[in-house]
C-alpha cells in the first residue's frame, strides 16, 4: 500500500527544501535572489505550494514576464490605463526634467 504525502498550501523554508529535495541554504539563497517564489515575513520564509509547483513547470520567470508585457504592447487601452494609474498615484509618468 502506498502512502500519500499531504503537503500544506503554505510551506516553510524547511518544508520547501524537503519538497524540492534541496538543502535549506540553497532554497533560501534562491528565494533571496528572487529565483524561487516566496515571501520573507520578518525573519522567516513562507512559500505557496501552488507557486512552487508553477515555478517548477515554468520557464525562466523573466521570459514569462517579458511575454506578458509583450502581450499588452498592441493593446489600444494601454495608454489610457497607464494614464489612469498615474493619475490615481497623483504624479506624472515621467519626472520633470528627466528625459528632456
Amino acid at each position: 500500500m502506498s502512502q500519500v504525502m499531504t503537503v500544506p498550501d503554505v510551506l516553510t523554508l524547511e518544508e520547501v527544501a524537503n519538497y524540492l529535495r534541496l538543502p535549506k541554504e540553497t532554497v533560501e539563497r534562491q528565494a533571496i535572489q528572487g529565483r524561487i517564489p516566496g515571501r520573507r515575513i520578518e525573519d522567516t520564509w513562507r512559500f505557496l505550494k501552488a507557486a512552487i509547483d508553477d515555478w517548477l513547470r515554468s520557464h525562466d520567470s523573466r521570459v514569462i514576464l517579458l511575454q506578458q508585457a509583450g502581450a499588452l504592447a498592441n493593446d489600444e487601452m494601454l495608454p489610457e490605463l497607464r494614464a489612469m494609474i498615474y493619475a490615481g498615484r497623483g504624479r506624472p509618468e515621467a519626472e520633470e526634467g528627466v528625459g528632456s
